[in-house]
C-alpha cells in the first residue's frame, strides 16, 4: 500500500495579518514564497531547499506597524503544516541535527520532534538590524514554529564573532537540514518512535 503524501495547507487570517503556507515534507525544494518582508523571504528559500521540503508562502501583515506580527505567525503556521503533515508521526526519524558553516559563522541546529516544546537559542547576531529586519524576530519566528508543532529545539552559535546575515543564514540552513533528517521516514522503525507508544 503506498504511504499516503505527507502534505499540509495552513490558513490563518487575523486583524495583523493573512497567510497561507502549503507545505511538502517529501519534496525537492521547491518554492514560492512571497511575505512582503525580502529578508524572510530569502530565509525560508533556504530553509526549504536545505530542507528538500516544497514550500508556498502568501503572506500579509501590518507591515506599516512592524514585522513582528508577520514573522510570528508565519512561524506559527510553519509549525501547524509540519503538524499536520506529519500526522500520527508513525516511522519517523524523530531526531535531527545539523550544523552549517557559512563563511565564518557556524551554527548548530538540533531538534526533536517530542511533542513537547522547547527552545533552547543561543543565537547572537552581531547587529540589531540586516537591512530592515530586526535580528530578535528570529527568535519569535522559532517560538512560534517549536510551539506549534511542537518540538524540542536547540540552537547554538559556535562562533562569537561574524557578519549578523551569515549568523542568521547559517541558522536558517541548519533548521532546514535538520528537521529534513527529523521527519525522514525510517524504513525499519513502523512505529511511534518512542518506548511510551506516542509523541
Amino acid at each position: 500500500m503506498a504511504e499516503r503524501p505527507r502534505t499540509a495547507t495552513i490558513v490563518r487570517r487575523t486583524r495583523e495579518t493573512s497567510i497561507e503556507v502549503a507545505l511538502g515534507l517529501d519534496g525537492e525544494g521547491r518554492e514560492t514564497i512571497r511575505t512582503g518582508v525580502p529578508f524572510l523571504d530569502h530565509m525560508l528559500t533556504l530553509f526549504s531547499a536545505h530542507g528538500g521540503f516544497d514550500l508556498t508562502v502568501r503572506a500579509k501583515g501590518d507591515l506599516e506597524v512592524d514585522d513582528h506580527h508577520l514573522v510570528e505567525d508565519l512561524g506559527i503556521c510553519l509549525g501547524q503544516a509540519v503538524a499536520k503533515a506529519l500526522g500520527d508521526k508513525k516511522g519517523i526519524r524523530r531526531y535531527g541535527d545539523a550544523m552549517v558553516p557559512m563563511d565564518e559563522s557556524l551554527v548548530l541546529v538540533a531538534i526533536d520532534i517530542s511533542g513537547r516544546a522547547h527552545l533552547g537559542y543561543a543565537l547572537k547576531p552581531s547587529a540589531t538590524k540586516i537591512k530592515d529586519f530586526a535580528t530578535d524576530l528570529v527568535e519569535e519566528f522559532f517560538l512560534g514554529f517549536m510551539r506549534n508543532v511542537p518540538c524540542t529545539m536547540h540552537i547554538r552559535q559556535q562562533t562569537e564573532k561574524g557578519n549578523a546575515h551569515h549568523q542568521v543564514e547559517a541558522a536558517f540552513k541548519s533548521f532546514g537540514q535538520a528537521l529534513g533528517m527529523a521527519v525522514e521516514r525510517r524504513g525499519k522503525i513502523k512505529g511511534v518512535p518512542s518506548t511510551k507508544g506516542m509523541l
